[in-house]
């Protein structure tokens, strides 16, 4: 049936309704550009230029999954300051050392701030450290975090060793699970590592470790990657609430997230309850929860060293959820990029191995004072850091006041980005930086440049500077000089050349194989760690 000239100039229902849809759009769009150029003009000249947001999701298209990347694009249009939309939250973006240093370390408690996010409010009921807002009951807490980590991991002498006992039992172990599961072909190291990791930290914080095969323990540690992805810069669940009013992937993900941090909270409170009810008035603490119930029932015996630094009872397994949950998730993925690099550049892997034979030689094993005569192996592990900046931005800061960084305006309650990645790929200090050389921090001498190493940035700087990082470099130390001493790894020959990562707080390699095998035996580690018991018992 033909179509009359008339007929064909009469609207059907649908083109109505796409019309009407249409010049609401354009309703809406031209609301929003309004606001926006009135914004313009009301805002300081010296506010940070950026991009044009588009309505409802800002520039949420523009950035994508990489932040650190699309950040950093941006920054060479717009400057290492700049401001950005996501939903409806406006963001400043900081890239390059100069501003980093200029706002989180020269006006530090401006810049300690974090933002209202929901998915904040959601870690330990609220009263994580590294979630919480800033205020004094916030540095109370963190002067106790910090004194009483230092002094119950790494201060102490007798602590030193008890932490190398732990790392030396917990390698022994993850060699052996890695040399059988790669018998005959290759393995995925990645769990392997997060459980060996993951028990050190325990051990230190609780006094106990898992099987490799404990099936809740491997539950409870599976969710890092997820709890990274919801609280990482830019997360949808935070920039966009209004998604969690219905049905969609982000509410479902928001409530996964829940439920995740219910479990994680629970498990730590049941080891804080059995920690209370057991421990002894006057005895020394047997582990790190220990330490911060008698700091916080104000007991000498809880080491924390430092007048005034207590906490209260109410934030004791809040604060130890922050200390296992970030140092395990951090050093696991710090040690899956070191056995991607050793696979990658076996010369590097080579020289790794030729020092420490050369300095620790084959009839024992790496300790922690054989560090100062181990360069290329800290070069290593630091080119390692700055290369994959596998915390390439910040947990979002938030400012406490009005500010300026580098001449622009910055409101107070403003959302801050901290690009961490810039820094470390910065070509002026860095040259050829995607080039993976860890001989770059080694002066003429073949010492570690000192100046070099303190610019890398993976645990931030400022007030909010990870109190764990002196734990985490000893135990990146220890773990990867242990197992290069110990076992030769090469790539899976299927494998690959190009790797796929999520991107969340960390960049994690996703999966990936590797064939690990024995330099000589079992016997040398078996002899170390009774070695060290032995020592430890002579104490």
């Amino acid at each position: 049936m033909a179509l009359s000239p008339d007929d064909a100039l009469q609207p059907s229902p649908l083109s109505i309704q796409q019309t009407a849809l249409l010049l609401l759009l354009s309703v809406l769009a031209a609301v929003h550009v309004g606001q926006w150029l009135l914004r313009q003009r009301q805002q300081p000249r010296s506010s940070p230029p950026g991009p044009f947001p588009w309505p409802l999701i800002g520039n949420a298209s523009a950035v994508g999954p990489a932040l650190h990347l699309s950040f950093a694009r941006l920054a060479r249009r717009y400057g290492d300051v700049f401001q950005i939309r996501l939903g409806s939250c406006p963001v400043v973006v900081l890239n390059g050392e100069s501003a980093i240093h200029q706002a989180l370390v020269q006006q530090g408690a401006t810049f300690a701030g974090r933002p209202p996010f929901a998915s904040f409010r959601e870690v330990s009921g609220g009263r994580s450290m590294a979630f919480s807002p800033y205020s004094e009951a916030w540095k109370a807490q963190r002067r106790a975090a910090f004194s009483i980590t230092r002094a119950f991991t790494t201060r102490q002498p007798r602590s030193r060793r008890i932490l190398e006992g732990h790392v030396l039992g917990e390698a022994r172990e993850l060699v052996a699970v890695l040399v059988r599961n790669s018998a005959g072909g290759s393995l995925d190291p990645a769990q392997p590592i997060i459980v060996a990791v993951a028990n050190v930290m325990s051990a230190v914080c609780f006094g106990c470790r898992y099987d490799h095969d404990d099936a809740e323990f491997r539950e409870l540690l599976s969710h890092n990657e997820e709890f990274g992805r919801t609280v990482g810069a830019g997360s949808l669940v935070d920039v966009m609430p209004w998604l969690r009013l219905f049905p969609n992937p982000v509410r479902t993900t928001f409530r996964e997230f829940q439920q995740l941090n219910r479990n994680f909270s629970n498990f730590v409170f049941e080891k804080f309850r059995r920690h209370r009810e057991s421990l002894r008035p006057g005895a020394d603490p047997r582990d790190m929860m220990d330490a911060f119930i008698l700091s916080a029932e104000g007991t000498a015996a809880g080491g924390s060293g430092e007048a005034g630094a207590r906490l209260d009872m109410e934030s004791v397994a809040a604060t130890v959820t922050d200390i296992f949950g970030a140092s395990q998730d951090t050093l696991s993925t710090a040690l899956l990029w070191l056995l991607i690099l050793f696979t990658r550049y076996p010369d590097v892997q080579a020289r790794v191995q030729a020092e420490l034979d050369r300095v620790v030689g084959r009839d024992r094993l790496p300790r922690m004072s054989d560090q100062p005569n181990l360069p290329y192996v800290m070069a290593f592990l630091y080119e390692t850091m700055r290369f994959t900046s596998f915390l390439p931005v910040t947990i979002p800061h938030a400012t406490t006041a009005s500010a300026l960084v580098l001449g622009y305006y910055i409101p107070k309650n403003t959302v801050i980005f901290v690009n961490q990645w810039s820094v470390n790929h910065d070509p002026v200090k860095w040259p050829n930086p995607e080039d993976f050389d860890p001989a770059r921090f080694l002066d003429e001498d073949g010492f570690i440049n000192k100046d070099l190493a303190n610019s890398v940035m993976i645990f931030s700087v400022g007030r909010r500077r990870c109190i764990g990082e002196e734990l985490s470099k000893m135990l990146m130390f220890l773990f990867i000089s242990i197992l290069a001493h110990q076992c030769d790894f090469k790539v899976n020959q299927n494998e690959p050349s190009k790797m796929s990562f999520s991107y969340g707080l960390t960049i994690k390699p996703k999966s990936f194989k590797i064939h690990v095998s024995l330099r000589e035996s079992m016997e040398l580690l078996d002899s170390a760690v009774q070695k060290l018991q032995d020592e430890e018992a002579c104490q």
